[in-house]
C-alpha cells in the first residue's frame, strides 16, 4: 500500500494538479500534519464541495425536462443571444440534450464567465443529442421588429435541428412552430436543454461579432459584441453605422440622421 504522507509536498501539489490523487491518498493525507499538506486537503475539501453543489444544481436544473424524459420523449432547449444590441444579428439555438448526459455548470450564459461558457461549449456539443443555430440579420430585425426576428430565428434553429423533438423548453418566448412547447420565464436558469442553448448561441454570436470586427474596426464588436458601450457609441457618431448596425434601433438613426 502506497504511504502517501512520505511524499514531498511539491510532488503532492503536483500530483493534485493533475488530479492523479486517489481516495485512499486523501484519507492518508487527511492525517498528515503538515501544514503545506493540510493546505491541499482542505483545497481538496472545498472543490468536492463544490462539485457536489453543481451536481445538485444539474439535478434540480432537470425537473422539466425529466416528465418529458420518463415518457421516452425527445426534449430540445431554445434561446436566443443578441436581441439588444445596436449591431450584428440575433443569434439563436436549439440543443437537444439526453437523459443520461452530465456537464456540470451548464447555466443561464449571462451568469457565467467567458472562459466558463468557451469550456462548456465544447461539452455541451459533445455530449447533446443534436445542436443547431438560427441567426436572424440586421436586415430581418430591421424589417420584422426584434421581436418577431427572434421568434423566425428560433424557428429556424428548430427546424435545422436533425431530429425533430417531441416537445421545447423555450426561454420566455413562443416559437411559431407545430409543436408542443412550454414557455419557461428565465429558463436558462431552470432548465439544461436550454441554459446549454444559451451558452451555444451565445459562444457562436460572440465568435461571429469577433470575426466582423475584423471587417469593421473601430466600433469595438470584438469586446462589446454589438452593445452600445462608450467606444461604440462614439465611433457611430463619428463615422456612422455600417451594414452590420439595426437601422431600427434609435441610437443608429440618430447617428445616421446626424451625419446627413
Amino acid at each position: 500500500m502506497t504511504d502517501w504522507q512520505t511524499y514531498p509536498i511539491s510532488q503532492l501539489r503536483q500530483l493534485f494538479q493533475e488530479k492523479q490523487l486517489p481516495d485512499t491518498a486523501w484519507q492518508q493525507l487527511e492525517a498528515d500534519p503538515r501544514k503545506g499538506v493540510q493546505l491541499l486537503v482542505c483545497q481538496h475539501q472545498h472543490l468536492q464541495e463544490k462539485r457536489a453543489e453543481l451536481r445538485q444544481a444539474f439535478q434540480d436544473r432537470t425537473k422539466w425536462e425529466q416528465p418529458y424524459w420518463q415518457a421516452g420523449q425527445i426534449v430540445a432547449g431554445v434561446d436566443e443571444v443578441g436581441r439588444g444590441p445596436l449591431a450584428g444579428p440575433v443569434v439563436t439555438a436549439a440543443v437537444i440534450w439526453p437523459a443520461e448526459a452530465v456537464v456540470l455548470g451548464i447555466n443561464d450564459s449571462k451568469q457565467l464567465s467567458v472562459r466558463q461558457r468557451e469550456k462548456l461549449y465544447p461539452q455541451i456539443v459533445a455530449q447533446a443529442i443534436d445542436v443547431s443555430i438560427g441567426v436572424g440579420s440586421p436586415q430581418l430585425i430591421d424589417r420584422e421588429n426584434i421581436y418577431h426576428a427572434t421568434e423566425l430565428t428560433m424557428r429556424q434553429a428548430v427546424q435545422h435541428l436533425r431530429i425533430q423533438p417531441d416537445h421545447l423548453l423555450v426561454d420566455a418566448m413562443r416559437i411559431p412552430v407545430d409543436l408542443p412547447q412550454t414557455r419557461l420565464i428565465k429558463g436558462d436558469a431552470q432548465s439544461i436543454p436550454i441554459g446549454a442553448a444559451s451558452i451555444v448561441a451565445k459562444v457562436y454570436r460572440d465568435h461571429l461579432m469577433a470575426d466582423y470586427d475584423q471587417v469593421y474596426p473601430g466600433y469595438g464588436l470584438a469586446q462589446n459584441a454589438g452593445y452600445g458601450t462608450k467606444i461604440h457609441l462614439e465611433h457611430l457618431q463619428a463615422v456612422g453605422p455600417c451594414p452590420l448596425h439595426r437601422q431600427s434601433f434609435a441610437p443608429v438613426g440618430k447617428a445616421r440622421q446626424s451625419l446627413g
